[in-house]
């Protein structure tokens, strides 16, 4: 069609009238003059609709799949990521009941001695302070931590503080070869100076050098004056050498660590020291010594030749009337007296 002033008035007339039917059709709702028109466009649009809709619901299908498959790697990531964190959990659940119990021996050792301490976690090693044996802990100033107070863990003594910051503390460990405490042997009372050695056992000078000690015997702190920088009565080791050579002022014997210095976690630093003496009560159980077994006795059995041995019944009622007599059972094996050899040489 031509752009003509005709067909332009036709275009706006039609136009005219589309707008006069939508505005009857909104005014008559459910009785709206137009909607037996519209029933009839749907019984002859609707076989194309479907088929149009027929067309294109395999492509929205396949849109709606991707989108599911997305959803579906969305809820598979989750999954994957929750349980990487149950797992992660499970592995610190594991962690945490380790510290769990090792707080609990501690705390049971502070209760043995009387101890007031400050728990701690150590977080360093001595790499950073140079090459001693030392660690850093997390408490320092602020919780109460003065310099050259005693630090224990649940084995025994780990070592002393010796530098102290606002929140962190230095403690140097036993092993050192600068670290030197005074010990006390259980039940003997002898008394000695130990010194760390590194990862090898501690060396123990005792000052009385014809004193009495073997293999297992255990040794406590001494304690320090004023409880600094040592407290009485923390479990220090048991000897696994002793010098056969005593002098006659000292000794030297050499004492294996209870405590494992290259897998500390929590401490306990002594902030307040036991009204007594804890003696050798803070020490670990022995463990108990098993029962050796009892000899199992034999019974050797003499016969006369020509003796017939008896069997069955008869054997068991003569091992009964040998035990009723007092006499040991015979087992059936004859052994030859010497009367007996002599008479078959003859």
């Amino acid at each position: 069609m031509r752009d003509t002033r005709e067909s332009r008035l036709l275009l706006v007339l039609l136009i005219a009238i589309a707008f006069a039917l939508i505005t009857v059709d909104i005014r008559g709702g459910e009785e709206s003059p137009v909607d037996g028109a519209r029933q009839a466009a749907a019984t002859v649009f609707g076989p194309v609709e479907s088929g149009v809709a027929s067309a294109v619901d395999p492509i929205g299908n396949a849109i709606g799949a991707v989108r599911d498959a997305g959803e579906r790697h969305d809820r598979i990531s989750v999954l994957e990521r929750e349980n990487a964190e149950l797992k992660a959990r499970l592995g610190s659940d594991d962690r945490n009941r380790s510290r769990v119990r090792e707080l609990d021996g501690l705390l049971k050792k502070a209760a043995a001695g009387q101890y007031g301490i400050k728990g701690a976690e150590v977080i360093g090693i001595g790499a950073a302070q140079g090459f001693s044996w030392t660690v850093t802990i997390d408490i320092g100033s602020h919780d109460g931590i003065r310099r050259d107070m005693t630090v224990i863990n649940s084995d025994g003594l780990v070592g002393r503080v010796t530098t102290v910051g606002p929140n962190t503390s230095t403690v140097l460990l036993a092993n050192d070869p600068d670290f030197t405490v005074g010990t006390r042997m259980e039940k003997t009372d002898e008394l000695g100076f130990a010194t760390g050695q590194g990862d090898r056992p501690l060396s123990v000078q005792l000052l009385n050098g014809k004193a009495k000690v073997k293999k297992g015997d255990r040794l406590v702190t001494f304690g320090s004056q004023g409880n600094r920088p040592f407290v009485p009565g923390v479990p220090v080791g048991e000897v696994v050498g002793v010098d056969p050579l005593g002098g006659d002022l000292t000794r030297n014997i050499y004492v294996r660590p209870y405590v494992g210095f290259t897998k500390l976690d929590i401490v306990g630093v002594v902030v307040q020291a036991p009204r007594t003496d804890p003696r050798d009560t803070v020490l670990p159980p022995k463990p108990a010594k098993s029962a050796k077994p009892k000899p199992t006795p034999t019974v050797t059995v003499t016969v006369t030749p020509g003796q017939v041995p008896p069997s069955g019944e008869a054997q068991e009622d003569a091992g009964a009337q040998a035990q009723d007599n007092g006499q040991p059972q015979d087992n059936g094996q004859a052994t030859p007296t010497r009367d007996a050899a002599a008479r078959n040489d003859e």
